[in-house]
């Protein structure tokens, strides 16, 4: 007969852990009220500006995905960075301890902490000077430096059509709330469990869907951005939505890297 309480093993632990984190990142997101300052920039901000700023990310995001991965690989080691990964994964599979197995959240979370930096820096720098619009595509490559160090750490690429997927849906997911945030959820714990795309896709309508959620979210911060010196505070925004963004994404990539593990190794009680 099996004892009432029974130890877990660092697998288990791992799980909880990371069951109990995404717990808290989905209350954090089924309600949310409208900040105060963004109730004050609402009848001030202009009717187009929403339609310029989808334009704007799905401008970037397009050209990042087509022309400009390779440049921003040149601002991270991507070679020592998968040899590192498979160190890791080495010395997990072998020990199979709480340790190893949290050794890919600690360089997930050093990357996200580095990357945030120098976002928040570049952000208040343009705000200052009233630089507002023309920062997306500086915000965007900088997303997806984080994102893509975050995949190397976790053993995943990110330059086909279904790594996009993954990539656009968590961005979406990161910054929505309440059903919304619930459903895209749902979507990017599907693409884990599955890894494939969705019958139909249409990356262009998927870059044009991410481009409209996320101009949304930050409509009022980038209008703010482009006024000189006052656009400090919006462009300190930068930093706190690359936070929200990559500390979603670490979690979705720890879960996806946990369930690949649960599928090819054997731990007691699984």
């Amino acid at each position: 007969m099996k004892r009432f309480f029974e130890k877990k093993t660092p697998f288990q632990k791992e799980w909880a852990r990371l069951n109990v984190q995404e717990e808290r990142f989905l209350r954090k997101h089924l309600e949310r009220k409208e900040s105060f300052l963004n109730q004050k920039l609402e009848e001030k901000v202009p009717p187009k500006l929403q339609q310029t700023l989808d334009a704007a990310f799905a401008k970037a995001f397009g050209l990042i995905f087509e022309k400009g991965t390779g440049v921003i690989e040149k601002t991270y080691p991507r070679e020592k960075l998968e040899q590192d990964y498979k160190i890791r994964q080495y010395t997990a599979k072998i020990k199979q301890d709480s340790k190893s197995l949290r050794a890919f959240t600690r360089k997930a979370r050093d990357t996200s902490a580095k990357n945030l930096l120098i976002s928040g820096a570049s952000g208040v720098g343009m705000g200052v000077l009233g630089i507002g619009i023309p920062d997306i595509p500086v915000f965007t490559g900088m997303l997806l430096k984080t994102i893509y160090e975050l995949a190397l750490h976790y053993g995943y690429t990110y330059d086909t059509e279904q790594e996009r997927y993954f990539i656009l849906l968590m961005i979406q997911g990161a910054v929505s709330c309440g059903e919304n945030y619930c459903s895209l959820n749902h979507a990017v714990d599907r693409f884990i469990e599955t890894e494939t795309l969705p019958e139909d896709y249409d990356e262009r309508k998927q870059i044009a869907e991410t481009a409209s959620v996320l101009s949304k979210e930050l409509l009022y911060m980038k209008f703010l951005q482009g006024i000189p010196v006052v656009g400090a505070v919006g462009g300190a925004y930068d930093a706190i939505y690359m936070k929200q963004i990559s500390e979603y994404a670490a979690l979705k990539y720890r879960r996806r890297y946990l369930r690949k593990q649960e599928r090819n190794w054997e731990f007691e009680g699984n």
